[in-house]
């Protein structure tokens, strides 16, 4: 049932990009997190009373941990996606898997086999592929090296939070961990959005309405997964997301899909499955 809830986790995350990608077309980053944090604050209030729930928690210095590790994962990656081409972006962000993996390693001491350190090289030399830097591939057409920097950081903020919401399993309910990210996220992100605020259209209001209920629905499921599955294992699911955002650059956005970046993706994927093949059974 984990990975059940990862896979629904990661076709949601890739409708939240799609969001992103149009809303970031002319709004600001900062304006769009906020506009996902309120909303996802609502939500995740009226669902934790619902249930009954604390919205306290009880490891409140996880739990915060969790929210300020997440919003800036969370800046890293919608500012790389209204920047970089959205499958692109999504490819270099999902190295976290295997980051997640060794950091889970040293902070909550799961077990990793030999593989941890072939599947990270090979994922990363996927990203250098994706992002094509000029001092090895010359004239070809290259990535925004600034962008794709924030790219890995959000993928290094992501992994910190995953295994902070694995290691908050013993203590909180998933939804009281889902809630504390926009309790976090939402008076941070506030006056960052005033000081460069556009007013949206019409439509962009129900695109930024797109983004606070898709991503609020996949961070349930993911916060859900990730306490039925180790948090190495449980992220590296996510990898669909990859052939999610080549489905959606392709059909929505016109953006191309060359053979050197289907190459790129298929390294990251693979040092992903590498990971899970080698990795010891729990």
């Amino acid at each position: 049932m984990g990975y059940a809830y990862l896979l629904g986790a990661a076709f949601f995350f890739s409708l939240m990009t799609v969001c992103v990608k149009l809303a970031g077309s002319r709004l600001p980053a900062e304006e769009i997190i906020l506009a996902r944090s309120v909303l996802g604050l609502v939500l995740s209030i009226w669902v934790v009373r619902r249930a009954g729930l604390p919205l306290r928690g009880n490891a409140r210095g996880l739990l915060l941990l969790r929210g300020v590790l997440g919003s800036c994962g969370l800046y890293c990656f919608f500012h790389a996606v209204t920047v970089l081409p959205l499958s692109e972006v999504t490819t270099i962000h999902y190295v976290n898997p295997i980051l997640t993996a060794l950091l889970a390693a040293v902070v909550l001491q799961e077990r990793v086999g030999w593989g941890l350190a072939a599947a990270l090289a090979v994922s990363l030399s996927g990203v250098v592929v994706v992002a094509r830097p000029q001092m090895l591939f010359g004239g070809a057409q290259v990535l925004d090296s600034v962008a794709v920097g924030i790219a890995l950081a959000g993928a290094c903020f992501s992994a910190g939070a995953y295994v902070t919401v694995r290691r908050l399993r013993a203590t909180d309910d998933p939804l009281v961990v889902v809630l504390w990210f926009p309790i976090v996220a939402a008076p941070v992100f506030l006056p960052l959005a005033l000081r460069v605020w556009v007013w949206p259209r019409p439509l962009e209001w129900l695109v930024l309405l797109g983004v606070g209920v898709s991503t609020q629905i996949a961070q349930v499921f993911l916060t859900r997964g990730l306490h039925l599955l180790p948090a190495g294992r449980g992220t590296t699911v996510g990898y669909v997301q990859i052939a999610f955002a080549m489905v959606w650059s392709v059909l929505l956005f016109g953006e191309r899909v060359d053979a050197v970046e289907l190459g790129g993706a298929a390294l990251v994927v693979l040092g992903i499955v590498v990971l899970v093949v080698t990795r010891p059974r729990e």
